[in-house]
């Protein structure tokens, strides 16, 4: 990442020394504006010691005020003039400061960007050791493209210098023709002479004459000469630009729309768009000059036709350019904020799109207009290969269509659609097992503009990330995961919407633990246990360690289509239960460590026998979609001396919305010790909900608090006010016991499954039981149910 770019997020002290390092020497507008041409910069070769050093200093000095005074003349409108204004003054002020004493512009600069280096690695704790005492690994990337618009820049500016000589001597050479023809007019009226005045004056002008062509002979092959070598000089801009154009477009484009797809995953930002937009100035720029230049030679032969190869070699020079600004208008035609990718219909939703070169083309002149179709997986195949799909979609988008506008403060041309609603969706034919949750549609935004005053007209159109529409919220999760793995393994320059249908098993952890971090907005993410227990869930295994699944792969199948074994929900289902649960009710704790969550029953056991009495876990359920139960080690009350595991019935988001898991913790005096050994209000005590208020105009406020039957402790608090215990179930790790509610009919053991997780299905609503008792008058009823 750019020094700059992290300097900028520095804070407090840190963000005070980096301020204190610019002023009437340096101003920071200048770094600020300027700060990927500074980075760019090979300062640190410049020995400050050597005298010698100062003609690269010089050169240096003069290119920071040319790029200073370019960015000043491309300020425009209201916003845009005071700027202009200060720049231009930065300029003239960097110039008289320096133009006598270079090498101490460049010792000011090297000081900034050393220091501020330092500050963002120690702000960030990392220890990375200077690229050239400078810049890190990414600025390298940087250095050498800025490097290379540099040479295009040397080279652009070299072909105009030689452009304007050829243009000075064919105006000498036509001048000197025309000469030329009048002598040759004096000859021809020289037949109506006298023959004693005819061959007075013939000699001087038949030499005169001689002179000339011979002059006018050797001037032609001197043009033709430099009009060759200014089109191979262009051969070699063109190059060049070709390559530099490769590198951004892509590989830095590639890559940032990759970084935007992984995004999607709850990857980082992918950042960096106003860098690469002022990449693809830059290269909008250089081509457009070069483009010119061809054209003005162009021109010069029209204009004094010279027998050669040269004509072909300006059409071959101005088909290549064509095609060069072609690629490069076509794939800056980008979108900016993608649509959500599982798009539900007869719902509001918003993209942007950005044309990275709108500005420096001066596209905002004409302001185009943008329209957005929804086309299907075989549409867009259809369309990436030229065949004819006009008028084709899958679907009505209401509010498609949006003029682009120009940002002057930004210099961005974008077009925001913000209100778009999917009205109706046509589906396809599916294919074998495939659900309506597969299906893969995506966005087409296209647009038509004119370059350079309707000189160059082009048709632009990109695709969305694939999407997946539904129609109903519970169909969220199966979308969601479709969309995962399609952004986690899609490969660059897909066929639309291909993806591998295996995937080895250290892929699928690296996109599911990026997913989690994300949704649960956490720093702590999947642990190498949590994988083992994770591959062990999957696959079935009795994997130990994560080397023993690295080989392993997993097919969709197995991700989202196919129930684990002895249930009825995906592994993915399951999954993305434990992640909903854990954002919504759990994030707090999850984030403290007091979730081990990813831990099976017999696991569980094993680490809870060797502790002491009311050591006890929290782990997320095997059987239930969404659920996390707490596992303790206690005495066996049947049996004097003997010890073991039980486990509560498995917590839903319904039991958190009624009462917190801090508060349910609080509630169970049976739980001490949060394993290993931390006493639990040390753990949760923050979290716990502060004591009920008193009776106030002689009501008693209600207080629900839950108990487990077999471990009840009566020790009721008489500040707190009356309260409702809500009881729940509790099985040890042999065994099964029944759960009762203190006010209702206990429950069968049927309702609890084989491995004594309870059966959500078969449940009571707890939520509507509790709504009923709250609802009953307090006279003469809750006093009666203290336990």
């Amino acid at each position: 990442m750019a020094v700059w770019i992290q300097a900028q997020q520095l804070q407090g002290d840190a963000l005070h020394q980096m301020q204190s390092l610019y002023g009437q020497h340096f101003p920071i507008e200048v770094r600020h504006y300027l700060s990927q041409w500074i980075e760019g910069q090979l300062w640190d070769t410049i020995d400050l010691e050597n005298p010698q050093e100062e003609f690269k200093a010089k050169r240096l000095l003069e290119g920071l005020i040319q790029e200073l005074q370019n960015k000043a003349e491309h300020q425009v409108g209201e916003d845009g003039f005071l700027l202009k204004i200060k720049l231009g003054h930065y300029a003239s002020q960097l110039k008289s400061t320096y133009d006598r004493c270079p090498l101490e512009l460049v010792r000011c600069i090297k000081h900034i960007l050393y220091t501020e280096q330092r500050l963002v690695r120690e702000a960030t704790n990392q220890s990375s050791s200077p690229v050239g005492g400078l810049m890190d690994s990414m600025s390298q990337k940087y250095q050498q493209i800025n490097q290379a618009f540099e040479e295009l820049r040397r080279l652009t500016q070299d072909t105009e210098n030689d452009l304007r000589k050829l243009q000075h001597n064919q105006e000498y050479f036509i001048i000197q023709y025309q000469e030329s023809l009048r002598i040759q007019a004096q000859l021809s009226s020289l037949a109506t002479l006298p023959p004693a005045d005819r061959q007075l004056r013939e000699p001087p002008l038949v030499t005169k004459r001689a002179t000339m062509e011979a002059w006018l002979t050797r001037e032609a092959n001197t043009l033709q000469k430099y009009r060759l070598d200014l089109a191979e000089k262009h051969q070699k801009t063109l190059q060049l630009l070709r390559k530099q154009q490769t590198i951004i477009l892509d590989d830095e484009l590639i890559q940032w729309k990759r970084r935007q797809q992984l995004a999607g995953n709850g990857g980082p930002p992918e950042g960096g768009m106003d860098i690469l937009q002022s990449w693809c100035e830059k290269l909008a720029e250089t081509i457009w000059q070069n483009r010119q230049q061809i054209r003005r030679a162009e021109h010069l032969r029209q204009q004094l036709p010279i027998p050669g190869p040269i004509e072909d070699l300006l059409n071959e020079l101005n088909s290549t350019i064509t095609d060069i600004i072609s690629a490069l208008v076509t794939s800056t035609f980008i979108i900016e904020k993608q649509p959500p990718q599982v798009l539900k219909t007869q719902t509001k939703f918003a993209a942007t799109v950005r044309l990275l070169v709108g500005g420096k083309l001066n596209v905002h002149m004409n302001p185009p207009q943008v329209k957005a179709t929804i086309i299907s997986e075989q549409q867009a195949k259809a369309l990436l290969k030229n065949e004819n799909t006009r008028n084709d979609s899958s679907g009505e988008i209401l509010n498609n269509n949006c003029v682009m506008e120009y940002h002057q403060t930004t210099g961005t041309l974008s077009a925001h659609f913000r209100n778009m609603s999917l009205k109706r969706i046509k589906r396809s034919d599916r294919r074998g097992a495939e659900s309506v949750t597969e299906e893969k549609f995506t966005i087409l935004f296209e647009s038509q503009f004119s370059v350079g005053g309707n000189e160059l007209v082009f048709q632009v159109k990109t695709l969305s990330l694939p999407v997946v529409v539904i129609v109903h919220g519970s169909q969220d999760n199966n979308a969601t995961a479709t969309v995962l793995w399609d952004n986690a393994f899609a490969e660059p320059g897909r066929v639309p919407f291909l993806v591998p249908d295996k995937v080895l098993w250290p892929q699928l952890c690296e996109a599911i633990n990026m997913k989690y971090k994300a949704e649960v907005q956490s720093n702590r993410g999947l642990s190498e246990e949590n994988l083992i227990f994770l591959a062990q869930k999957a696959f079935g295994s009795t994997s130990t360690s994560v080397e023993d699944d690295r080989n392993m792969a997993m097919t969709w199948s197995q991700f989202n289509r196919e129930s684990l074994p002895g249930r009825n929900f995906t592994f993915w289902q399951w999954f993305d239960g434990v992640m909903e649960l854990t954002k919504k009710h759990l994030k707090l704790h999850w984030n403290d460590g007091a979730i081990l969550g990813f831990v099976n029953k017999q696991r569980a056991q094993d680490m809870l026998m060797s502790k002491s009495n009311g050591t006890f876990l929290l782990r997320f359920s095997d059987s239930e979609i969404g659920g996390v139960t707490i596992a303790w080690v206690a005495e066996n009350p049947n049996k004097a001396g003997e010890r073991m595991v039980w486990n509560l019935m498995p917590y839903t988001s319904k039991d958190f919305s009624i009462r917190s898991l801090a508060d349910r913790i609080s509630d169970l005096n049976h739980l001490l010790f949060l394993y290993p050994d931390r006493p639990k209000d040390d753990v949760f005590s923050k979290y716990y909900t502060p004591p009920l208020s008193k009776a106030v105009d002689g009501y008693v406020k209600p207080q629900i608090k839950q108990v487990v039957p077999e471990f009840t402790t009566s020790n009721p608090d008489p500040t707190s006010g009356n309260q409702t215990y809500m009881d729940h179930v509790a099985s040890p790790a042999a065994i099964s016991h029944p759960h009762t509610y203190g006010m209702y009919q206990p429950m069968s053991d049927s309702m609890l499954d084989g491995d004594a997780d309870f059966d959500l299905d078969d449940t009571m609503d707890v939520a509507r039981h509790v709504e009923e008792l709250l609802r009953r008058p307090v006279e003469g009823h809750w006093g009666g149910q203290q336990s």
